[in-house]
């Protein structure tokens, strides 16, 4: 029988600890330890742990940072001190689903091929009331985009945009030398982004529609779940200053330049570097666009006619060329 960790961050979270550790206590399989790498926390969110881990029969591990580690290094290190097959991570503020392990661990059970799976979430405001919105819909995780993922997309997708809730993620303790470290390259490129990249890469991570966690959004959390940014309307385009434009592009560029310059050296496949390689020539195309339309015209019409603009943008890529031409 595997043996199931739980590794979970907190810092000050003492508001809704407790009942983040009554959900995992009341789980229908239960674990077998729970890791806590606490950041330094200067409330009660010590004693909690300490309180909690006199009531459970299963081990509770407690490692308080010397310093501030902040959330990606934070879960590396509890990662690495986990001693179960199956690692669950987990957040100081959320409320599980009582069937949550057993799911997971039937889901991997059914699919040996993956090294890892996330699920659905419910939305909870501060109080714990429904949004009425799930974690899939919160980052348009659609019918389409699931498709897309089980037909070898994941990483396409996880290129794009970071999709993957780590307080839903569970991963085999077998796939850590794949995932880590954690290299802090781009600010919304934390743990679990690059956990998900790295494993769509050999194509290693699945999905569960279930919702099987209560996720809390409230203004204290460290890290929260973004929704889809605003989209930017054919009007929006041709009013904005082209300055602001070109700097939103050329922050895209920078963000795919660090990840090439960390992902090509990795032994994956020779097919997702291209990727990489591909989305790296269009963002770096469309960053250094010349002032002068006509000029313009062959760069963005090139790109267009092989397809980059749908590949890269996605949705209504139409949008983006048009910009690109006359903004």
């Amino acid at each position: 029988m595997q043996k199931i960790s739980v590794a979970m961050c907190t810092y000050n979270g003492a508001e809704f600890l407790s009942k983040q550790l009554e959900s995992i206590k009341q789980q229908s399989m239960p674990i077998h330890e729970l890791v806590v790498c606490d950041d330094g926390s200067s409330d009660e969110t010590l004693a909690i742990l300490e309180r909690f881990s006199k009531q459970v029969a299963f081990s509770v591990q407690v490692h308080s940072n010397p310093q501030n580690l902040g959330s990606s290094k934070n879960f590396e290190k509890c990662m690495a001190l986990c001693e179960g097959d199956l690692i669950f991570l987990c957040d100081q503020d959320d409320v599980w689903m009582p069937e949550k392990v057993e799911k997971i661990v039937a889901y991997l059970a059914a699919h040996p091929e993956q090294e890892a799976v996330f699920s659905n979430a419910t939305m909870i405001d501060q109080a714990g009331f429904p949004t009425g919105k799930t974690s899939f819909e919160q980052i348009e995780f659609t019918p389409e985009v699931q498709n897309k993922w089980n037909s070898e997309g994941a990483f396409d997708i996880l290129l794009r945009g970071y999709v993957v809730t780590g307080a839903t993620l569970a991963i085999k303790k077998s796939a850590l030398n794949l995932v880590l470290p954690v290299p802090e390259i781009i600010p919304d490129l934390i743990h679990d982004g690059w956990i998900a990249l790295i494993l769509s890469a050999h194509n290693k991570i699945g999905f569960i529609h279930d919702t099987l966690i209560e996720y809390r959004e409230h203004a204290t959390q460290q890290v929260g779940l973004k929704g889809s940014q605003k989209h930017i309307t054919l009007i929006d385009r041709f009013l904005r200053k082209r300055d602001a434009k070109i700097n939103r592009i050329k922050n895209k560029q920078n963000d795919i330049l660090k990840l090439t310059e960390h992902l090509l050296p990795l032994p994956i496949n020779e097919l997702y570097k291209q990727k990489i390689i591909r989305r790296k020539e269009f963002y770096t195309m469309r960053a250094t666009l010349p002032s002068c339309r006509i000029l313009r015209i062959y760069p963005v019409v090139k790109f267009a006619m092989n397809g980059e603009y749908q590949a890269q943008e996605g949705g209504k890529w139409w949008r983006p060329m048009l910009g690109d031409l006359f903004e």
